[in-house]
């Protein structure tokens, strides 16, 4: 390794402890915090790409299939992995079976929520690190101040402005932290909201064309001797 190269990394991991050892507590705190926001937007990312929640390609692809009265054919091409296509698929399943309408919109409601509430896991967590974050740092900064001021009137008539005044940066110093931890946090938790909200609304219009096709009356499951209904395997 380059000996420049390793000097300067040891200069940065020296500065980090310092910082780390002057902000006390509430620093530690704080990088734990960051710590368990990172690993949570990691796992979202992770599962957004991997569902690819907000592809509609195949789900329009069934939506056309629907539309031309080939319903069989468009309940295979959904797969019941990605969120939109489960609920697409039983609203279509539910219409091909005949079941009553109220019924059949309940229960597309009911894995519309469990999907959604599936993508919306650990926002809480991510939430409330953004709102505790700030008020965490304000609180080490007031907890800074009030020692330094301690000092300075231990001092007396002694006072030294260069203790006083490396108190307080010292005491601002979590109010930096609190904020660079707060402000990405808080960027992309309105993010994964605002996918999640495009996959409700991907979910709501294309199970609203579902209900507004009229179903033809000869596109149904394949009956049975026994006249009950045996579904395709898809």
């Amino acid at each position: 390794m380059n000996p420049d190269i390793a000097i300067e990394q040891t200069g940065v991991t020296a500065d980090i402890q310092g910082l780390l050892i002057t902000g006390g507590p509430v620093v530690w705190i704080l990088c734990v915090f960051s710590l368990i926001a990172l690993t949570i937007v990691l796992v979202k990312v992770w599962q957004l790409v991997a569902l690819r929640a907000e592809s509609s390609k195949v789900v329009n692809s069934a939506l056309a299939q629907w539309r031309a009265g080939r319903g069989s054919d468009a309940v295979g091409q959904l797969d019941d992995a990605h969120p939109v296509a489960a609920v697409v698929k039983c609203a279509m399943t539910g219409r091909l079976d005949g079941m009553n309408d109220l019924l059949l919109r309940e229960e597309v409601e009911r894995i519309a929520s469990a999907r959604l509430n599936d993508l919306r896991s650990f926002f809480r967590p991510l939430e409330l690190i953004g709102a505790l974050s700030p008020l965490l740092g304000l609180l080490g900064t007031v907890m800074g101040m009030i020692v330094a001021f301690q000092q300075m009137e231990a001092a007396g008539s002694q006072v030294d402005p260069t203790v006083l005044s490396g108190g307080i940066w010292q005491a601002l110093l979590t109010t930096a932290v609190g904020m660079a931890v707060a402000i990405p946090v808080v960027a992309v938790h309105a993010w994964l909201e605002r996918k999640t909200e495009r996959v409700a609304a991907l979910m709501s219009d294309s199970v609203t064309r579902v209900f507004t096709t009229p179903l033809p009356a000869s596109d149904s499951w394949p009956k049975t001797a026994a006249g009950t209904g045996d579904r395709n395997a898809a």
